[in-house]
């Protein structure tokens, strides 16, 4: 069954709305980091749990909270109640087998981006799931585990670069997406390499080891597709500006990240022909290595089917053979072997057969 599916039934029976952690179960608690700043203030804490609300009303900073591992529900509750979030939304960040997709309730907007990395071992590309809570003056961020792609952004606030601190929310989480959509390329300059390198194998010496790198590119390619043709959608909604939250001076930059979104799937499209037409070169490749093969065995058959007829003619033991009682006739029977070998390997190479 696929994985997918096995999640899925862990919310079999259950009323819309129940919160149920449908990823795998990771060792740790939640690493909860709430940011507060302005052009002048910055202010960064951590929390174990979220046992208050983290957020002041009426305070004229942006907000952002991040919360990296989602397994513990009751942290979810409680920003729910504190931003008044949709019970279908919490479900849905629980929920970590989303599609990309932008969903816009009014006082704010619900996001789910899809992450990719790449394991260290195998080589194999996964993704993960990134949702974004976007609001007048807050952003809400959940990652699947503890993890730190967010980091270069918590840098730039710290650090005060560009314009991320002279911005509202909505830049925020234009900086997060473009962040997401950044490790795409860094994924897929990794995997141009990889795939070079097998593309000079399948031609000169492929083996069952290339088939199987060839079938786990074309499982990459198809994670990387599922996440980012609906990401394509996602990001032009943003840019066409179709809520109040997304600023004018904001937009521009969600359609650069539209552009590299159409770069990204490009890449995955080119990389998918490649991979296609190298399945074809592997096939083509075994098939011609067999022929050659085949064609060697034949040679060396046909080459002593003659000489086993002459083997095997002297080799019978009848009394009244007159060539087994001459002196020279064991050298002659060798003399004719060799003879017709020798001349059978002269036609063949004329022929160009070997």
């Amino acid at each position: 069954m696929p994985r997918t599916l096995r999640r899925r039934t862990k919310k079999l029976g259950l009323p819309p709305g129940t919160l149920v952690y449908t990823g795998e179960q990771v060792e740790g608690t939640a690493r909860i980091t709430v940011i507060e700043y302005d052009e002048q203030h910055y202010e960064e804490r951590e929390l174990d749990s979220l046992a208050a609300c983290p957020v002041m009303s009426r305070r004229p900073t942006v907000t952002w909270i991040n919360v990296s591992g989602i397994s513990q529900v009751t942290n979810l509750e409680k920003l729910g109640e504190c931003f008044k979030l949709h019970p279908l939304v919490l479900e849905d960040i629980v929920s970590v087998d989303q599609r990309p997709k932008i969903e816009d309730y009014e006082e704010y907007l619900f996001i789910v981006l899809r992450a990719i990395g790449q394991d260290d071992t195998e080589g194999e590309i996964f993704s993960h799931q990134i949702s974004i809570i976007l609001g007048p003056n807050y952003v809400l961020s959940f990652q699947e585990s503890n993890g730190s792609i967010f980091s270069p952004v918590r840098e730039w606030l710290k650090a005060a670069k560009g314009r991320i601190r002279k911005s509202g929310a909505d830049y925020l989480a234009y900086a997060l997406i473009d962040l997401v959509v950044d490790q795409y390329f860094v994924v897929l300059e990794k995997v141009a390499e990889d795939i070079e390198l097998l593309e000079g194998e399948v031609v000169t010496r492929p083996n069952p080891r290339t088939l199987r790198d060839v079938h786990r590119f074309k499982n990459d390619m198809i994670t990387l597709r599922r996440s980012l043709w609906p990401l394509r959608e996602v990001i032009a909604r943003l840019e066409r500006r179709e809520s109040e939250l997304i600023e004018d001076a904001t937009s521009i930059y969600f359609k650069d990240v539209y552009d590299h979104t159409i770069i990204a799937i490009d890449s995955v499209e080119t990389y998918r022909d490649i991979l296609s037409g190298m399945l074809d070169i592997y096939l083509s490749s075994v098939s011609n290595r067999l022929n050659e093969i085949m064609k060697v065995l034949t040679i060396i058959a046909t080459i002593f089917m003659p000489l086993t007829f002459i083997v095997g003619l002297y080799g019978m033991n009848f009394k009244y053979m007159p060539e087994l009682e001459w002196r020279y006739g064991y050298f002659l029977v060798l003399l004719v072997i060799v003879g017709i070998a020798g001349s059978m390997l002269v036609y063949f190479k004329r022929k160009k057969w070997i």
